[in-house]
């Protein structure tokens, strides 16, 4: 006596390149990865503003090009909050519920 499965409904994309099964949640660690890439981006723009200039080789040199250029404080925040915007912009569109677009579908056997 063979069991019959019901069959899994295949959506595709991009022409048949990608494909996925229909009702398949997002990975929680991928939740994650995309809340950590955007803190440690966020950060080490704030963080490395000026460059490293803490480090024992190249700190002096860092400084001295400081002081010769004009660094713009105010340019590196609005470039960081710039990023904080587009992953929490990333974020939303990642951990909101999928729409079921028309498109290509077909049944696995």
């Amino acid at each position: 006596m063979a069991s019959k499965e019901a069959p899994v409904e295949v959506k595709d994309y991009a022409g048949g390149w990608i494909s996925e099964r229909k009702g398949t949640p997002i990975p929680t660690f991928l939740k994650a990865v995309y809340l950590l890439w955007a803190i440690g981006t966020v950060s080490y723009l704030i963080v490395y503003m000026y460059g490293e200039v803490s480090h024992a080789d190249r700190g002096p040199l860092v400084r001295q090009f400081n002081t010769v250029t004009d660094t713009s404080e105010s340019l590196m925040y609005m470039v960081a909050a710039m990023a904080a915007v587009f992953f929490s912009l990333l974020i939303a569109f990642a951990l909101r519920e999928p729409k079921e677009h028309e498109g290509t579908e077909r049944e696995n056997e």
